[in-house]
């Protein structure tokens, strides 16, 4: 196999201890037994009797394996080696055998970003990103900007959407991820109205207020899992504010497809602050007053306080209703004997005594 020849790939591992680069030729990606030792956070002798066992147990043939000459320069000679290689297949099973998180975590990668990006044709490689000639990432990546900002979602799942489709280092699956919109979220909140997403749920939601204080809620009524999210508090002014940032982060990430360079979840963190900080607005430090889990709870409480003064209202309208449609019914049947109940209730309360 040619040393000169395909592109490079960058993997940094989950944790952020190792980068790996990956050598993609003819659909598929290329790892020495050292670099497959360094992802999966293993020994090369371990590696070695893992690939032997594969190859023993018909697993994958040869075919899996190829070599590539190294050269390096030692002192004052250039020294040149030989060393085996191992097919995407080959680094997927080895992985299995290893059982590390790592080998889970570089699995969900190559089976989903990693296969995208063979089947298109192009890698994670400056020169090639750059080529403007048949299919480019960043084409694709604009036209997912656009269809983003086209779509009718609201301001936080476009936001998501955003983000999940520019971040390269973005797995849906992963906990960095959840973490990361709930940060975002948080950020984004506080900017608008002072508070962070729990902080903002315990400070407006009042049993005492029409519909708890919500502004908006799904279905007929609102229920108690509405009161648990904090955008179903947001006046319209605070709303739209929040959508204007949304249209700015928008307008970042088409910039920077254009300009035909990535970005990753944490220069999505950092761009969110300048945005904030830019339009005047307090930037979030630290995770609030507030847990979430506090605010599901306080939430929780203030619910049940609202629903039982709504169930008692309910029912007193419901028996004021009946009230009245006996009386249209009487007044249908018999009008004479409905005249008579009145005034004999006009006289009651007119010959009860008063309160001193």
């Amino acid at each position: 196999m040619e040393n000169s020849s395909g592109d490079f790939i960058l993997y940094k591992t989950e944790d952020g201890r190792a980068q790996i680069q990956l050598r993609a030729t003819n659909g598929t990606v290329w790892l020495t037994q050292a670099q497959m030792a360094e992802l999966f956070d293993t020994s090369v002798p371990n590696v070695n009797q893992r690939i032997a066992h594969i190859l023993d147990d018909g697993e994958l043939t040869e075919a899996s394996t190829n070599s590539q000459l190294i050269v390096r320069q030692e002192g004052p000679r250039e020294v040149r080696r030989e060393v085996r290689i191992y097919n995407l297949d080959m680094v997927l099973a080895v992985g299995y055998r290893v059982r590390s998180p790592r080998g889970v975590q570089f699995r969900q990668w190559a089976t989903t970003t990693l296969r995208e990006y063979l089947v298109k044709g192009f890698v994670l490689n400056d020169e090639r990103l750059k080529d403007p000639g048949g299919f480019d990432y960043f084409d694709e990546l604009l036209e997912r900007i656009r269809d983003i900002r086209a779509s009718e979602k609201r301001f936080y799942q476009k936001v998501r959407d955003l983000f999940a489709a520019t971040s390269a280092d973005y797995d849906k699956t992963s906990d960095l991820a959840r973490t990361f919109f709930a940060g975002i979220q948080n950020k984004l909140v506080h900017a608008v109205t002072g508070h962070t997403a729990a902080e903002l749920i315990v400070a407006r939601a009042d049993a005492g207020k029409p519909n708890m204080g919500l502004t908006t809620w799904k279905g007929d009524r609102v229920r108690k899992q509405d009161v648990t999210v904090s955008k179903n508090y947001l006046s319209s002014d605070e709303i739209t504010t929040l959508n204007m940032l949304t249209t700015q982060f928008l307008d970042f990430a088409e910039l920077r497809a254009r300009r035909r360079r990535q970005i990753t979840m944490a220069e999505w963190v950092t761009a969110t602050d300048q945005f904030i900080a830019v339009n005047d607005m307090d930037v979030l430090s630290g995770a609030g007053r507030v847990s979430s889990d506090e605010a599901v709870t306080v939430a929780g409480d203030r619910f049940t306080d609202f629903d039982t003064q709504r169930r008692a209202l309910e029912a007193a309208r419901a028996e004021a209703a009946a009230e009245e449609e006996i009386r249209e019914l009487l007044a249908e049947q018999n009008p004479d004997l409905l005249t008579e109940l009145e005034q004999a209730e006009h006289d009651l309360d007119r010959h009860r005594p008063t309160q001193e």
